[in-house]
């Protein structure tokens, strides 16, 4: 299996085309954020993970996010997949982050033991 993209997102969407092929739509695609709360807040970003499973692979494995603020690991998820060999599937992450100021949060993600991919995402403070 491999990670073919990791994304910030508002939403994410599925159809059919008048093909029967399935289309994923994303909206709201972002690496920033402006935040009026005051510090110290909670955010919730949504991150999208698009994989592909290869053929004659077995289908399963283990994907794993960690968030990381000053190379300190803030928040972690860890959960099996089960994607048919061939085919393409996404998982929709959502962890709560801590933040006490100002800052980029980067997460890291990858399937088993494979190569991490990392996003950034920059909490502002807004003027």
């Amino acid at each position: 299996m491999q990670i073919l993209a990791t994304l910030f997102i508002d939403d994410i969407s599925m159809r059919e085309t008048s093909n029967s092929l399935t289309r994923i739509d994303l909206t709201g695609v972002q690496f920033t954020t402006s935040v009026s709360d005051d510090f110290p807040l909670v955010i919730a970003p949504h991150l999208v993970v698009l994989i592909h499973s290869e053929a004659g692979g077995t289908g399963s494995g283990v994907l794993e996010v960690t968030y990381q603020l000053n190379d300190v690991e803030i928040a972690r998820n860890v959960q099996p997949l089960q994607i048919q060999p061939s085919q393409f599937a996404y998982r929709l992450i959502r962890a709560e982050l801590e933040l006490n100021e100002p800052c980029t949060v980067y997460a890291n993600c990858r399937i088993d033991t494979g190569n991490t991919i990392t996003i950034p995402y920059t909490v502002e403070a807004s003027a």
